[in-house]
């Protein structure tokens, strides 16, 4: 095979740090960039990540798949080592059918199809991905042994038909979001890679968990999202304190759960006396996934313009009423803030307006983390369709609880819960039922 030939050399600065990019024209005239952080002298157990291209995943943000989250981890991952190469691989779109057949295998998808059959529906290969060009490339780099990035252990095939050695494979999995999960699990039972949506929950605090169980099948209806009520409690069922104070209810294995559990969902959603209480910043920093669009109900935009919430890590909506102040309102959009007029409901917005919203914006699933008026209202109004909660190894005796009054007066009209998962994450205990309707 012809030597790949080297174009250019340039150093690209990344969130990650520097990364010196050779840049090579293979033989099969495709362009790839060798992205390479410390010393490869000696050619030896280099940490490599071989990234076939994925405009959708990789400059799009889509969460059709984990392409995206894979480039961002493989980059931090060799920075934190200090030494290895991400090659990114260009005209491999789509497992090698390209952009546009991509996008019509998508459409496939929509219809039922897994991201298999949909290839073999349009009379495409399923993957026809070929690494020799990658293992020439990683030669004339002189890397002769590798320990690759990959959860595919035909690329680990590949790259050793082409002469390069693989000592061994290093997983390289993502929290699964709702709209991924069905084609994570199409990898692995499919094309054997190796749990590409994480351990199983009973592996806490590996990193990242497969949450699918405790989320359940996401099934959003035409008026709103799929709604998982998600919050932590003591033993004797408080939320907080009586002075408001709840950090940390759950330990750090519960934790990283919760941050699955966010990651999973297209939104995550707070009321405004939680943001002012906690300050959080709802964002998934535990596990490897994707932050989900931070939702806010303050029916007069009474939050801090300094909430950590607002800030521009991640996108952040609000929902308000016509009381609201005109002048916050125009500085929080000024800030990178949405902010969207509802009308206004018992004590604050109408949440049935919020969620339909949500859902003709296109959000599919979405969770609720608090606080107390806001689990209240929607188990109130039968507008919640997944419970999860974790039980934490402490009391604190008098202290706020989740949910308020109900009026439920008979014990025959409490709200049921069905299909229960039970795990253990630490010394907490995640509990996680589905809410039967109410009506």
């Amino acid at each position: 095979m012809r030597v790949p030939l080297e174009v250019g050399s340039v150093a690209i600065p990344t969130p990650f740090g520097e990364f010196h990019t050779r840049v090579f024209q293979t033989a099969s005239e495709h362009v790839y960039l060798a992205m390479i952080r410390g010393d490869l002298d000696g050619g030896r157990s280099v940490l490599t990540r071989l990234h076939s291209e994925c405009l959708t995943g990789d400059a799009l943000g889509s969460l059709r798949c984990d392409c995206g989250m894979q480039l961002r981890t493989a980059l931090q991952t060799i920075t934190v080592e200090g030494r290895g190469v991400v090659l990114y691989l260009t005209g491999q779109e789509g497992r090698g059918i390209g952009l546009v057949n991509k996008l019509r295998a998508y459409m496939e998808q929509d219809l039922g199809a897994d991201t298999v059959d949909a290839n073999l529906r349009l009379g495409l290969p399923v993957d026809s991905r070929d690494y020799a060009d990658a293992g020439a490339v990683l030669t004339e780099l002189g890397i002769r042994t590798v320990r690759l990035l990959s959860n595919n252990p035909l690329k680990a095939d590949g790259l050793r038909r082409a002469g390069v050695e693989v000592e061994s494979i290093v997983p390289l999995r993502t929290s699964a979001h709702g709209r991924n999960l069905a084609y994570l699990t199409t990898k692995a039972t499919r094309f054997g890679h190796l749990q590409p949506a994480g351990a199983e929950l009973s592996s806490v605090p590996a990193v990242p968990v497969d949450v699918g169980g405790l989320l359940g099948p996401i099934r959003p209806r035409a008026e709103r999202p799929y709604v998982l009520l998600k919050y932590a409690q003591t033993l004797d069922g408080r939320i907080a304190t009586a002075s408001g104070d709840s950090k940390w209810i759950s330990g750090e294995s519960e934790r990283l759960v919760s941050h699955a559990l966010r990651a999973a969902c297209d939104a995550v959603l707070v009321g405004s006396g939680t943001v002012r209480q906690d300050d959080p910043q709802l964002t998934v920093r535990l596990v490897p996934g994707a932050t989900p669009i931070r939702v806010v109900l303050d029916s007069r935009l009474r939050t801090a313009s300094t909430a950590k919430v607002f800030a521009r890590d991640a996108s952040t909506v609000v929902y308000t009423t016509v009381a609201a102040d005109r002048r916050r309102s125009a500085a929080l959009r000024a800030a990178g803030v949405a902010v969207r007029e509802v009308p206004a409901g018992s004590g604050g917005v109408d949440i049935a307006a919020v969620l339909l919203d949500l859902r003709s914006s296109g959000v599919e699933s979405l969770m609720v983390e608090g606080g107390a008026t806001v689990i209240t209202s929607l188990l109130a109004a039968g507008l919640v369709d997944r419970l999860v909660v974790s039980v934490s190894p402490t009391i604190i005796g008098a202290g706020v609880e989740a949910v308020g009054d109900l009026s439920i007066a008979r014990v025959a009209d409490g709200v049921r819960l069905t299909n229960r998962r039970v795990h253990l994450a630490g010394e907490d205990v995640l509990l996680g039922w589905d809410v039967q309707p109410t009506r």
